[in-house]
């Protein structure tokens, strides 16, 4: 009975794990090369990832190689709504939103998505209205294309010439080389925008809430109708924008108790 529980014990551990490393990995693993580095034997580790595959945990993508499923997505997810930090997240962007006077808000990536997951919205009566759950195109926004330009030239390029880009708005970008130049452009300001590019009448801006190994784990973003501020005026927020993420991604990362 005991071997059997330290076996469990076991398998669940190496489960995790391999969750982990999947989770965490800017590049993707194959099967071995994870094998090699959860040190987990060759025949050990095919069966955990067939029964996590099998369960949406994880998926192979193109090339064989390992990435996260849909519901790895949404335990990320749900951490990041979790009631432990509901609280500290939502008086984070309060404070953002009345120094800017604008809409401030979390998106998360999912697929070519981005989903508006959480957001406080600005007092005035003139607003744009996209409420929490939206899902917008990650092709024409400002937390789509700064998703995009932390993706390796390889992925990036195949995502690109398989994506639609249809105009949304008067200024949305259909062709794939501006678009590439443009994302190329975001990968060093490290700061994404949206220039009437989604929505005719709105401006956007969205900085990196990274993880606790320095990868994109969500986006903070604040947009505003230009009739009140042009994207020049909402990019002047940059550094409040920047020192709010920079809390929220301590936040997520920390292991304190939970909130109330």
């Amino acid at each position: 009975m005991n071997e059997q529980r330290r076996e469990k014990g076991s398998s669940i551990t190496r489960v995790l794990e391999i969750i982990e490393a999947i989770s965490l990995t800017e590049r993707p693993f194959s099967a071995t090369e994870l094998s090699f580095l959860l040190d987990i034997p060759k025949p050990s580790i095919h069966r955990l990832l067939q029964q996590l595959e099998a369960s949406s945990y994880i998926q192979t993508n193109m090339r064989g190689q390992l990435v996260p499923g849909d519901r790895m997505y949404d335990i990320a997810l749900g951490v990041l709504q979790s009631s432990r930090h509901k609280a500290a997240r939502q008086a984070i962007l309060k404070n953002l939103a009345s120094k800017i006077g604008e809409t401030c808000g979390i998106s998360i990536f999912d697929g070519t998505d981005m989903i508006y997951y959480d957001k406080i919205e600005t007092n005035w009566p003139l607003r744009i209205h996209l409420p929490t759950g939206s899902h917008t195109p990650i092709a024409c926004t400002a937390s789509g294309k700064l998703y995009l330009s932390t993706l390796p030239e390889d992925r990036l390029n195949r995502i690109l010439q398989n994506l639609p880009l249809d105009r949304l708005a008067r200024n949305t970008i259909t062709d794939p080389a501006t678009l590439t130049q443009a994302i190329a452009d975001i990968s060093q300001t490290q700061i994404g925008t949206d220039n009437e590019e989604f929505i005719d009448g709105m401006v956007a801006c969205s900085i990196p809430i990274e993880n606790k190994t320095g990868s994109l784990f969500a986006c903070l973003f604040a947009h505003a109708p230009i009739i009140r501020k042009s994207l020049p005026e909402l990019l002047a927020f940059e550094p409040l924008m920047r020192k709010a993420a920079i809390e929220l991604s301590d936040l997520i990362s920390t292991n304190s108790s939970p909130e109330y």
